[in-house]
């Protein structure tokens, strides 16, 4: 009785259709052959959920196997039905950590995950999500991601930034405050050693909602506390698509068609001029 109830739920939740295109130069900018043969399976992945009020916005990124493709940003008007994506797709790109600080400011942390992770920004929103804008967090180009972040308001944050690895001096971890929004950033502390965020608990995820990998149907589901029970409102396939380059094997080829023959013109003979 009790699988014959979850199936039933599962089936009154239709999955979320996500799409990917399959362009020849985005994988070719991504250093990926997808053959007929051997297609390259893209699969989403959901880093963060962040709810607002009636409002949901879900971050991450579309991948394949070996690379990641494309950041996406999901956001949702009516608690998980139906979705639409708010900013465009980021290639090479992956979001993570959502934070909203009341129902207009907001903020995402993103980086490019071509090669080693690198080049952290933020995605900033004064208007609830309808619009994002991206801001880089350093000029030049680093390795390294957005550890942490938090702001306190619309103005004031801060932000551990991680190199992954020692520098020369053996620092890894550098704190920064901003004071505009996280339009721009001051370095406040370097260390060797784990830095960490001395945050308040207000705004933090709502614990009525949250994101679950279901191996079985191989999908996630968007799921609202009910009491003592999780129910699902939106489900996404971990897989969206199969990318399959056009490509004809020369065996495959069709024959060439017989081109018509050409008529061939009759061989005068020679003149002769005439002896005087």
């Amino acid at each position: 009785m009790l699988l014959s109830l979850t199936l039933a739920l599962w089936a009154q939740t239709p999955a979320v259709k996500l799409t990917y295109a399959c362009a020849g130069e985005d994988l070719d900018a991504a250093g990926l052959t997808c053959t007929t043969q051997h297609p390259c399976a893209v699969f989403l992945e959901i880093a963060s959920l962040e709810t607002l009020g009636g409002r949901m916005f879900l971050a991450g990124n579309l991948h394949t196997a070996d690379v990641t493709l494309t950041s996406i940003l999901l956001s949702s008007e009516d608690g998980g039905h139906t979705w639409t994506e708010p900013h465009a797709r980021l290639a090479g790109m992956g979001l993570e950590q959502i934070q909203f600080i009341d129902f207009e400011n907001g903020w995402i942390g993103g980086l490019s995950l071509q090669g080693r992770p690198h080049d952290p920004f933020l995605l900033v929103t004064h208007d609830g999500g309808k619009i994002w804008q991206q801001r880089p967090l350093f000029e030049e180009t680093r390795n390294g991601i957005i550890q942490q972040f938090w702001f306190d308001s619309k103005n004031t944050g801060s932000l551990i930034f991680d190199r992954l690895q020692p520098n020369e001096n053996g620092s890894r971890y550098e704190m920064y405050d901003s004071q505009t929004g996280g339009d721009s950033w001051s370095l406040k502390e370097v260390s060797a050693r784990q830095l960490m965020i001395k945050r308040s608990r207000a705004g933090e995820a709502n614990p009525d909602w949250r994101v679950r990998a279901d191996a079985p149907s191989k999908s996630y589901h968007v799921e609202h506390r009910v009491s003592e029970k999780w129910q699902a409102v939106s489900v996404f396939p971990i897989q969206i698509a199969d990318c399959r380059t056009m490509e004809t094997k020369l065996e495959d080829a069709p024959p060439p068609e017989d081109e018509p023959a050409k008529p061939v013109e009759p061989v005068k003979p020679p003149v002769r001029k005439k002896k005087k």
